[in-house]
This record gives C-alpha cells, sequence and structure tokens, in this order.
C-alpha cells in the first residue's frame, strides 16, 4: 500500500481515486501567473505524486494560463492507467493576471479543447464548471446555459464526468437536473465553514466534496488550537489539518498544492495520521470562533 492509498478511496463516478490528491496551482508563477521559479523542481515534484501513489490531480488551463497543464505533460506522459485529471473551466487570465470570466457556451468549449490540447489527452476525466459570479465566493445564479453546453461537450465525448466549483446548494441541485454530478469543489477547511451542510448532503447524494485551500489558500491556517492538538498527535499542523478533513466525512477528497517535493511528502504522510475523538472535537470548535 502506498502512502496516499492509506486515506482510503472514492468513486468518481466510475473512476476509483484516492482521497488525498495533488492540486497544481502552486506549480505556476506568482499569482498563478507565468512559468514555475524552477521548472525541474515543478517537474520533480510531479513525477514524486505518482510515485507516492496519488492517481488524482486537479488542474486547470487558466493557471499560468496553459503552464500547469504543459507541465504535467512534460512530467507525466505517458499517462498511469489509473490516473485521473480533474481541470476547471469557466474562467480566462487576463494579460494582468486578472481572472475574467468565461462562460459563454463558445468559451467553455474552447477551454475543454484548451485542456485536452495542453495535457495531450482524447477526452478529460472530471470537468468542474468553476462558476465566476463572483470570484471571491459562491453566488446565487442561474446556470442552465452553461451546463447544458457542459452535457453536450459529455455527449461529443470530449468530458467523461462533469463537477462544479464555486458553487451553492441550490446550483448543485440545478446542475443534478441537467446532468450527472461527480463533485463539488468549494473553499473549506477547519476554519471556513460555510459548506458543512452541503458536505453532508452531498455524502448522502454519493456526490465527492473536494475543498480547495485546505490548508487555509495564501494566508496559511493560523490557530493554537491546531497547534496545540498537532504537538499532541506528533505531526504538523498542516498534516493535522488534513487528517480532520479525511476524517470529517467519507466523500471528501484532498487536492492540497506545494511546489515543494518535502512539503508533498508531509502532505501525504498525513494519510496515516488518525485524529482521536477528543482532538477531532477540538478541532471541530475552531469553526465556530474557538481558536
Amino acid at each position: 500500500m502506498t502512502q496516499a492509498q492509506q486515506a482510503g478511496s472514492y468513486q468518481l463516478g466510475d473512476l476509483k481515486v484516492n482521497r488525498l490528491g495533488y492540486g497544481t496551482m502552486q506549480l505556476a508563477g506568482p499569482h498563478v501567473f507565468g512559468p514555475p521559479q524552477n521548472r525541474q523542481q515543478a517537474i520533480a515534484v510531479l513525477k514524486e505524486t505518482v510515485e507516492l501513489g496519488i492517481n488524482h490531480l486537479d488542474t486547470s488551463d487558466f493557471y499560468g494560463p496553459h503552464v500547469t497543464n504543459q507541465l504535467i505533460r512534460e512530467a507525466l506522459q505517458p499517462y498511469r492507467d489509473d490516473l485521473v485529471i480533474a481541470t476547471k473551466i469557466g474562467a480566462r487570465r487576463g494579460a494582468d493576471a486578472s481572472w475574467i470570466p468565461a462562460m459563454s457556451p463558445a468559451e467553455l468549449e474552447a477551454a475543454v479543447h484548451d485542456n485536452l490540447r495542453n495535457l495531450g489527452r482524447d477526452v478529460m476525466d472530471v470537468v468542474n464548471l468553476r462558476l465566476m459570479f463572483d470570484a471571491m465566493g459562491p453566488v446565487e445564479g442561474d446556470i442552465e446555459e452553461a451546463m447544458t453546453t457542459m452535457a453536450e461537450l459529455q455527449r461529443k465525448g470530449l468530458v467523461r464526468h462533469i463537477g462544479l466549483s464555486n458553487a451553492t446548494a441550490r446550483q448543485v441541485e440545478q446542475a443534478r437536473g441537467i446532468a450527472d454530478i461527480v463533485c463539488v469543489q468549494n473553499q473549506y477547511n477547519l476554519a471556513h465553514r460555510d459548506d458543512d451542510a452541503l458536505v453532508a448532503q452531498m455524502a448522502q447524494a454519493g456526490i465527492a466534496y473536494v475543498p480547495f485551500f485546505p490548508l487555509g489558500g495564501f494566508s496559511r491556517l493560523q490557530s493554537s488550537t491546531l497547534e496545540r492538538v498537532a504537538a499532541e498527535c506528533g505531526a504538523t499542523p498542516l498534516q493535522t489539518a488534513l487528517a480532520w478533513l479525511l476524517q470529517r466525512s467519507p466523500n471528501i477528497l484532498l487536492i492540497p498544492g506545494t511546489s515543494s517535493v518535502a512539503h508533498l511528502r508531509q502532505n501525504v504522510a498525513a494519510a496515516g495520521l488518525t485524529l482521536s475523538p477528543q482532538a477531532v472535537a477540538e478541532l471541530d470548535r475552531i469553526g465556530v470562533g474557538a481558536a
């Protein structure tokens, strides 16, 4: 058993993935724009992911743009049979590194083709529709046109499975009325718990919940409670935060990102960390303000 397999597995439709995966966002340059500062180090990180047993990579062609997908292709092609690559569409990058909504049917189809070309694939395993009504978080808005386009791309054989990102519970239900949804990818971690109810709803429906920024995002999780519990567990605070997510619900899939091989190994080691009920209870309180 590899380290990543210690976290268990979950089904994304007909695809089985280990619950501890890897997010590629940090492999691009500053502000997720431009090339990496150290290309060979980025390649080494990607090669190490599969050696550690990770078989779920999260990416997007708007990382860079194009940078992380081209790195994945260079590092990992020919791809292992069990490797699942999930991407996101619904945005594009401005010349100033801005994030611009790109949710029209033509833009969504072009984005799928960009991902396929830069990854060197004929079909995408999972494509998440990133809702860009507000880049800062989920906001209500009608998604019928975008989801109808996603369903058509699936019928064309370009997309195997569909997911949502930055979505509200109502949008998830609207999407499910148009096509099968295999995952929801929203911000969620020890301190950011707005989706507690949605995590449970997705678990009941057999849909994966994939938290982005599981370690806090651009500002790392800071909590005296987390530091103390981690010390008692003989782990780092970030390993403890990942272990909490794995124990939070069996449908949670992790995709922590890093540009360091050493940090990648630390993250994957969280798959073997089991928190006591008392530790979980203490960490639960962080999300309601008791840091």
